[in-house]
């Protein structure tokens, strides 16, 4: 009988720790799901649509409104990061923008497009209104009146061939130098064994106005840039540079 009892109560408490091993197990699946599967597409989907029709305080003018699928292939990133990425000399894509802005809401759409349609699961998102300085025209000199990151400044060294000079308007409205170059919003950046093969903003040419509606053949020529920029590090047979027309 003393067997008996005692072999029950054994059992009890084998299911009891097995239990214990199964609920861990599951919430230890569940955690690396979220934190390794969805969590930065939803983060991204929600931090852009939430911004949907409402008022940019910078200008006052009304954000487009877009939609953004949650399996999109954003991945949350940073400056070092990147730079740690680049020095390792890996091949990726990298979209720098920031959700306000209405160039990088007119053109993401055709981006997220692109990558569905080319099989590219990954786009490295850095959110450069964060990282950069600002320097602006005040009192008769320019002046630096936010410091950028040290991460931004060394993006700036590695990929300097590629971007374009940081110029301001002075108190005469007139476009001066700040002897630096910049990373402007959209930039999305192919980066093939550590270098850059091509970059691109994926905005057309007959589009002049962040907010502007756009037209069919703005959105195409809005692809096929995108398009041509991914292909460079989802295709390895394909040489891409900054001059080849895709």
């Amino acid at each position: 009988m003393f067997l008996g009892c005692g072999n029950v109560k054994d059992k009890k408490i084998i299911i009891i720790v097995v239990g214990i091993i199964v609920l861990i197990s599951l919430a230890a699946c569940l955690f690396f799901l979220f934190k390794n599967g969805d969590s930065d597409a939803i983060k991204f989907k929600n931090e852009y649509e939430s911004l949907n029709n409402t008022i940019r305080e910078k200008d006052g003018k009304k954000i487009r409104s877009i939609e953004i699928s949650k399996n999109n292939p954003m991945i949350y990133s940073s400056d070092d990061e990147i730079v740690k990425m680049i020095e390792n000399k890996e091949t990726f894509l990298v979209y720098f923008g920031f959700a306000d802005c209405p160039w990088c809401r007119s053109v993401l759409p055709n981006l997220l497009d692109a990558s569905l349609d080319l099989g590219l699961d990954k786009i490295y998102y850095v959110d450069v209104k964060e990282i950069r300085d600002i320097i602006e025209f005040k009192d008769g000199e320019m002046r630096t009146t936010k410091e950028g990151t040290d991460g931004y400044y060394k993006l700036l060294e590695l990929l300097s061939d590629s971007l374009d000079d940081y110029t301001i308007l002075d108190e005469d409205d007139k476009e001066i130098s700040t002897g630096e170059k910049r990373i402007f919003a959209p930039n999305v950046v192919a980066i093939v064994d550590g270098k850059v093969e091509k970059m691109t903003d994926g905005i057309s040419e007959k589009q002049s106005d962040g907010y502007m509606e756009l037209t069919d053949e703005m959105n195409e020529e809005s692809y096929n840039e995108f398009k041509c920029v991914i292909k460079c590090v989802t295709d390895s047979k394909q040489i891409c540079s900054k001059e080849k027309v895709c």
